[in-house]
């Protein structure tokens, strides 16, 4: 179960003033997968759907990370790009 804070930093980077690079915005997609999803459970997207391939790459690389520990990182990750980009 994820919990309100996490919820609320969800929709709180939404209102980030820059946008983060592709490397922080896979890390979030895979964290908040990772937290709300837990591993994936999908195939691997096709080798011309180079996006949707990019963030399972990303979400299957940190397959077995308890999604307890996926939301506190998350957490975090969301406050250094406030800190970073405010």
């Amino acid at each position: 179960m994820v919990s309100q804070v996490f919820e609320e930093k969800a929709k709180a980077v939404n209102t980030l003033p820059t946008k983060p690079n592709t490397d922080e915005l896979l890390r979030l997609y895979a964290l908040y997968k990772q937290a709300t999803v837990g591993d994936v459970n999908t195939e691997r997207p096709g080798i011309f759907n180079i996006r949707d391939r990019s963030k399972w790459d990303a979400w299957n690389k940190i397959k077995g990370l308890a999604q307890d520990e996926a939301e506190q990182q998350y957490i975090a990750l969301v406050d250094e790009l406030f800190e970073k980009y405010k």
